[in-house]
C-alpha cells in the first residue's frame, strides 16, 4: 500500500500532507519518516508524497527506511529530506556510509543504530546530534529528542512517522509545545521560541489592549485585525496559536477553537511606536467569520497602478503561459513553442542563454535586462512543459 492508501485505511479524513502540517504547527522541531515500500512503484509514490510534505512544512524532514543503493540516498535528498538515514542493522547500509558521505556530505547522512540516530553537525566539529526515540513504543505519536553529544539537554522534539503511516489519528491532537513545557518543568532545556518584549512594554488603548494585524506568512495577504490583552498575548506566545480578546463577548478567544480555523504563529513584530502588533501566521481555512479567506475582500477604491512585485509578476506570466498550454490560442508564439515540442523549447533556452553572455559584454545595462527577460520567459515555457512551477523552484532555492 502507498502512504496515502495506508493513511486512509486507518480512518483519516485528512491527507498525509495536511497531517504533517498539523505536526509542524503544533510545535514539533523535526519530522523523522521511515519510508517502507514493497515495490519500486510504491517507493517512487512515497517519495513523491515526501516532496509534497517538504514543500508544505517548515520543520526539517529526516528520511530513512528503504535505502538499498546510493541512488535511493540521492532520491531521498532530492525529495527535500535534510538528512537521509542509513539503518546500520543492514550491512549494505554500513558499506554505503562512506560513499554516501563523500558524495553528499557528512551532514546529510544519518546513522540509525537501535533507537538512536546520529547526525554530524558539520565536517569541522566532532560533536554530533543524537536523535533518541521516546521509550513509549506503544504510543503511535511517540516523539524523538534531539540531544547534543555528551549532553542530555533536549535540543528539540519531533514526530516519528513509521512507514509513512503517521500514527493512529490521535497524533493530530499531540501538542508538542505542551510536551516541551513538561520537559522544561522537569529542568530539561528545550528548543523554544520566546518573545523578546513583555506586554507591559506596549502602548495600549483605553481598554488596556493592543491591536494586532494578521498576515499570511507566505503570501503577506492581510487576513484580519483583532485585539489582545495581556492574557491573550501570553497565551499566543506560549502556545504558538493566535489568541485574542473578544470585546463583544468579553472573553479570551483562541482563533479556531470552535471553527477549526486555527492561526499558527510564525513571527510577531511590534511597530515603531509600540502600539500595534504585526503577526505572520499559517492560516487554516478562512480567517473571516463570513467564510472568506481574508476579512479584507470588499474594495471601495482602486486606482490603476503597476504591480512590480517580483513574485506576482513571475506567477502572472507563468499562469498566462500555462493557460496557453491548456487553452491554445491561434497565432500565439507560446503555443508555437509547445507545438514544436521539448527540443525546440530547449533550443530557444540555449539561444537566449547565449544572448545573455553576449549582452553582458556590452556596457549598456538595458541590453542585458532585455535578454534576461527573454531567457526567463523561455525558461517558464520549459517549466510549464515539464510540470514545474515557481513554488517548486523557490522551495528548492530556500533549501540551499
Amino acid at each position: 500500500m502507498t502512504a496515502d492508501e495506508e493513511f486512509k485505511a486507518y480512518g483519516h479524513n485528512n491527507t498525509t500532507v495536511e497531517l504533517c502540517r498539523s505536526i509542524d504547527n503544533m510545535g514539533a522541531d523535526v519530522l523523522y519518516i521511515t519510508e517502507l515500500s514493497e515495490t519500486d512503484a510504491e517507493h517512487d509514490k512515497n517519495i513523491d508524497t515526501v516532496k509534497e510534505i517538504v514543500t508544505a512544512i517548515d520543520i526539517p524532514v529526516m528520511l530513512g527506511g528503504n535505502i538499498k543503493r546510493l541512488e535511493d540516498v540521492k532520491k531521498y535528498l532530492y525529495a527535500g529530506a535534510q538528512v537521509a538515514v542509513l539503518d546500520f542493522s543492514k550491512d549494505s547500509n554500513k558499506e554505503m556510509f562512506k560513499e554516501a558521505s563523500d558524495r553528499f556530505g557528512i551532514t546529510k547522512i544519518g546513522v540509525k543504530s537501535d533507537d538512536i540516530i546520529t547526525v554530524h553537525k558539520s565536517t569541522e566539529e566532532s560533536s554530533d546530534i543524537k536523535l533518541k526515540f521516546s521509550p513509549d513504543s506503544e504510543n503511535a505519536a511517540s516523539y524523538i529528542t534531539y540531544c547534543k553529544e555528551n549532553d542530555d539537554s533536549v535540543y528539540g522534539i519531533g514526530f516519528v512517522a513509521d512507514k509513512l503511516l503517521f500514527g493512529n489519528g490521535n497524533c493530530q491532537t499531540i501538542d508538542y509545545v505542551f510536551i516541551k513545557t513538561l520537559l522544561k518543568n522537569d529542568g530539561i532545556a528545550v528548543k523554544e521560541y520566546v518573545a523578546t518584549a513583555k506586554f507591559d512594554e506596549f502602548k495600549l488603548n483605553s481598554d488596556g489592549m493592543i491591536p494586532v494585524i494578521v498576515q499570511d506568512y507566505q503570501t503577506n495577504d492581510v487576513l484580519m485585525m483583532a485585539y489582545m490583552n495581556e492574557e491573550a498575548y501570553n497565551h499566543t506566545v506560549e502556545t504558538g496559536r493566535m489568541t485574542y480578546y473578544s470585546r463583544s463577548r468579553d472573553e479570551l478567544w483562541e482563533k479556531g477553537l470552535t471553527s477549526g480555523h486555527f492561526q499558527y504563529l510564525k513571527s510577531l513584530e511590534i511597530d515603531c511606536d509600540k502600539d500595534t502588533l504585526l503577526a505572520k501566521v499559517y492560516q487554516v481555512g478562512a480567517a473571516c467569520h463570513t467564510g472568506s479567506r481574508t476579512c479584507f475582500y470588499t474594495n471601495i477604491y482602486k486606482k490603476d497602478y503597476k504591480d512590480n512585485n517580483p513574485h506576482k509578476v513571475f506567477e502572472d506570466v507563468y499562469n498566462v503561459i500555462l493557460d496557453r498550454k491548456q487553452n491554445p490560442k491561434e497565432g500565439s508564439y507560446t503555443n508555437y513553442l509547445f507545438d514544436k515540442g521539448i527540443d525546440k523549447i530547449l533550443k530557444k533556452v540555449g539561444e537566449e542563454a547565449t544572448e545573455i553572455i553576449i549582452a553582458a559584454k556590452n556596457p549598456n545595462p538595458e541590453e542585458i535586462k532585455y535578454e534576461i527577460s527573454d531567457f526567463l520567459y523561455h525558461v517558464m515555457v520549459l517549466m510549464a512543459e515539464r510540470g514545474v512551477n515557481w513554488e517548486d523552484i523557490t522551495t528548492e532555492l530556500s533549501r540551499r
